[in-house]
């Protein structure tokens, strides 16, 4: 890695794709093409958000204070804009995007919470991690681009109306997904403490 590339020139790369992949899935309603961009995009992203503390850590010119601070203060953007994104697409509802951010949220929440009470630093469940979900996200926008907007399933209910595609119910079971590791670990965290009398 060339001298002048700094983790922070790594931690704005990876904001850069964020960014990229959240312009590009709005463009994907004029173009599907964009999706493509997309996908390379959340690459970029890859790069610089899993290089800039490994970067820091070789040079051996850790910041473990700000480096978490930045990192995660940027994570949690980049999933707000990158959900809204793929929210304003023609292929998934705008409600369900924002549902499945809600439950990545709230388990970003979590391991926050237990770096502070337990010590661990934990992203990853059942050898799910960030790396994972942005190769599902890839294999969805290829998905998205051969299929094309697909058939919504209309659904109604007391309080409002919903369409939902097929890439809708990928999200569903994204967010419970989420939602299962958010409260069962929760729950394990709150025995444990409840039982250490912390």
């Amino acid at each position: 890695m060339p001298a002048w590339i700094t983790p922070d020139t790594c931690t704005c790369i990876g904001m850069l794709g964020s960014v990229g992949v959240a312009v590009s899935y709005v463009l994907s309603v004029y173009d599907p093409n964009y999706l493509w961009v997309a996908s390379f995009c959340f690459i970029l992203n890859w790069f610089g958000d899993s290089l800039d503390g490994t970067l820091a850590r070789y040079r051996r010119i850790e910041r473990p204070i700000y480096g978490f601070f930045v990192d995660h203060i940027l994570d949690a953007f980049s999933s707000t804009i990158i959900f809204l994104g793929l929210g304003l697409t023609s292929y998934v509802s705008f409600t369900i995007a924002c549902l499945t951010l809600i439950a990545y949220l709230l388990l970003c929440v979590l391991v926050f919470l237990r770096t502070n009470v337990a010590g661990e630093f934990k992203m990853s469940y059942f050898k799910l991690g960030p790396t994972e979900f942005r190769l599902v996200a890839i294999l969805l926008n290829t998905i998205m681009f051969i299929n094309g907007v697909p058939t919504s399933y209309f659904m109604a209910g007391n309080i409002h109306q919903i369409n939902l595609t097929s890439y809708d119910f990928v999200l569903i079971c994204n967010a419970l997904l989420l939602l299962y590791f958010f409260v069962v670990t929760a729950a394990q965290e709150t025995i444990r403490l409840a039982k250490e009398n912390k």
